[in-house]
């Protein structure tokens, strides 16, 4: 059976299509979810052990940029109401990466096998959430037209440090135009819960990237002559500082493969 049928068979016209996001993941769809479920919550996930949750949830206090969060579990609870009341934190990502001792041991399309009784998973809030209000003022967004992953690159930013989490500032890239690139400023500003704000427009060197054709994560994306590179704050972050901390045991998503949420994205906007 195919995933869209699969999914059809447990869909109704009521059925909302954040939930549809996530019904695909339980039956296997793989695949970046830019442009999925519009006008729904998209966000990054990161899965630690009680004894560091405390830390960590210190270190995105310290750097809200690009560590806002949106939601979190109990103790040993793979769900999040507050996110979707039919939401399992252990399949409903399209992609998911298994660390240990700061390197990626498993990038399985479920975490059933990995789950503990004592994990606290953190969703944070994703830049795909603001790419809806991007396109609303017809903004093109670059990594939707192409139908790829959003690059995204490690930067000399350095994070605020919270126990074993320290680390650079990963950043999330989309080529405007410098008039349009005003415009993506103003309007991202208001959604400071998913990013906010870019933290860096042009001049990659600045922040320690040499070559925009070479992301640390997701694809490569044209920049034209006529326009500049603007740079989020991104929410793989935690996935630098747990490989620069070689923690011996965390979960993420892969890079530009979100967890769907039932929140709105209209909800988070600041007037």
């Amino acid at each position: 059976m195919t995933v869209l049928a699969a999914v059809q068979r447990t869909s109704d016209a009521s059925m909302l299509p954040s939930l549809e996001a996530r019904l695909a993941c339980r039956h296997g769809r793989d695949s970046s979810t830019a442009g999925v479920a519009n006008g729904f919550v998209q966000g990054n996930l990161a899965i630690l052990p009680e004894k560091l949750a405390g830390a960590f949830h210190r270190f995105c206090q310290l750097n809200p940029k690009p560590c806002p969060i949106i939601g979190m579990s109990d103790v040993g609870d793979p769900r999040i109401p507050a996110l979707g009341l039919d939401l399992d934190i252990r399949t409903d990502v399209p992609r998911y990466r298994v660390w240990r001792d700061g390197e990626i041991a498993d990038e399985p399309i479920d975490i059933m096998k990995y789950w503990r009784d004592d994990l606290v998973a953190f969703v944070l809030g994703c830049s795909f959430s603001f790419e809806e209000a991007l396109m609303e003022e017809g903004l093109p967004i670059r990594h939707i037209e192409h139908k790829v992953r959003v690059p995204m690159y490690r930067t000399s930013i350095v994070c605020q440090a919270s126990g074993p989490f320290e680390g650079p500032m990963v950043v999330s890239m989309r080529p405007f135009k410098p008039a349009d690139a005003i415009r993506a400023v103003q309007i991202t500003s208001r959604f400071p819960s998913v990013h906010g704000a870019p933290v860096h427009l042009g001049h990659p060197h600045s922040i320690g990237i040499r070559d925009v054709a070479k992301p640390d994560y997701g694809d490569p994306v044209p920049v034209a002559d006529d326009e500049i590179p603007v740079f989020w704050a991104c929410g793989v972050t935690p996935q630098a500082v747990i490989a620069n901390a070689r923690l011996p045991f965390a979960i993420t998503h892969s890079p530009g493969l979100m967890l769907v949420t039932d929140l709105r994205n209209r909800h988070l906007a600041v007037l």
